[in-house]
């Protein structure tokens, strides 16, 4: 018996050292981030409506089930990493949507990274202690 091939729309997400692999199928609005629910893995409330904020957007929460793979950065890290995630495969799922998404700036990679430690000082911007005698 031939299987029936399901829609499932897949898109990668970053933010600083975070990355997010996250596919969306056609469902009841299921969300599963690296085999826990949302509310466990992110259990700031803030967060998770963060992260839901593209859905919400585009009217789309309980028509897409997410399951996301997240993996480096922190916790906020991978929040927006999730996000950028959720709505490039929106995109994919709903190409009207493109749009409002961009609007809403759901769509611009946030760029901004730990700046590098720099040789001969002992952080990024910090110097050694200056000593006049």
């Amino acid at each position: 018996m031939a299987k029936s091939k399901i829609a499932e729309f897949t898109a990668t997400g970053r933010r600083k050292r975070a990355v997010a692999r996250v596919s969306i199928v056609h469902g009841v609005g299921k969300r599963q981030v690296n085999g826990k629910d949302f509310e466990t893995y992110f259990q700031q409330q803030a967060l998770l409506k963060f992260i839901e904020q593209p859905l919400e957007k585009t009217n789309s929460v309980m028509k897409y089930d997410i399951i996301a793979r997240l993996h480096g950065g922190g916790i906020v890290g991978q929040a927006g990493a999730l996000r950028h995630g959720i709505a490039r495969a929106l995109i994919m799922a709903e190409g009207g949507q493109k749009q409002v998404l961009k609007e809403g700036g759901f769509l611009t990679r946030d760029a901004r990274m730990k700046e590098r430690k720099k040789p001969g000082q002992p952080g990024a911007r910090k110097r050694f202690q200056f000593s006049k005698r």
